[in-house]
């Protein structure tokens, strides 16, 4: 049964860069996968007030900005078009029309009927970080971010963020497609960040990973006085992995989002691709 992944595409007011197309292609390539993309179109109600017309003329600054997002959303369809041709892979595209504030939960909705969801990560992109938000909290499906900065060409070695959780538990299950594939997998636990049952050890799920044939370590490290998130990210890095697998924390925009603190961070300091479930 072949991998069927999605990608949402951000096109206003923060469009997603060309960077998006390499990086989702490659990942969907790896996958043996199709890829679908969805373009969200801004859609912008027109507020009337007494003087709007004449002091603003907010029907054409509305037409002007479906406008640009229609233009972004053009482009970048056609640039993952050239990259799916470019590597061989399958891809095929599409575009709505969403109302900004529900972009979203838009793409959580498209998204729960595929088996991955991937976003394009730049810093201070609130609609690529509105996007992924929906998807993580929303969609019941995985979402790997992919940050311009970093490269999704290759993912053989992956990092696994464990603290025995539920949502972690869930994030391992979500990445075996990827972890089937690894050549290297590297478990980490912080073993400074909160109160931990011995049955929490990481060493048991690489001692399960390694009962599947995966070539899987554990190392316990020490956040001290660093971020969650900036120490997992550094640590999965400094050991070559190419992916860090690892469970979403928070609750849906709708009730009052609210971040566990290694899943803001990830958010807010993205250095490498993530996979997260939630």
């Amino acid at each position: 049964m072949k991998m069927q992944v999605f990608l949402p595409l951000a096109t206003y007011p923060d469009a997603n860069s060309d960077a998006v197309a390499a990086n989702a292609v490659a990942v969907a390539v790896q996958l043996h996968a199709d890829l679908h993309v969805l373009a969200l179109h801004a859609k912008i109600p027109e507020v009337s007030t007494a003087f709007s017309h004449l002091l603003l003329d907010v029907p054409a600054r509305i037409r002007e900005a479906e406008a640009i997002s229609r233009q972004a959303g053009g482009r970048l369809l056609a640039k993952v078009v050239e990259e799916g041709t470019r590597q061989g892979g399958s891809v095929t595209t599409a575009s709505a029309a969403v109302l900004l504030a529900m972009q979203g939960e838009a793409a959580a909705e498209h998204a729960r009927y595929f088996d991955l969801a991937i976003t394009g990560w730049e810093p201070h992109n609130g609609t690529a970080r509105m996007i992924a938000e929906g998807m993580i909290f929303g969609a019941g499906r995985p979402v790997m971010l992919l940050p311009d900065s970093a490269s999704a060409a290759t993912i053989e070695h992956i990092a696994i963020a464990w603290d025995g959780s539920r949502v972690a538990a869930r994030a391992v299950a979500d990445a075996m497609p990827l972890l089937a594939r690894a050549s290297k997998v590297h478990i980490l636990t912080v073993v400074d960040e909160k109160p931990l049952k011995p049955s929490d050890d990481g060493e048991r799920l690489a001692v399960s990973l390694r009962r599947r044939g995966l070539n899987a370590d554990f190392a316990a490290i020490s956040a001290e006085d660093c971020p969650i998130a900036v120490t997992l990210q550094d640590q999965a890095i400094e050991r070559g992995a190419d992916l860090l697998v690892m469970g979403g924390y928070g609750h849906s925009r709708v009730r009052d989002f609210v971040l566990g603190g290694a899943t803001d961070g990830v958010l807010s300091d993205l250095r490498m691709p993530i996979l997260m479930s939630h």
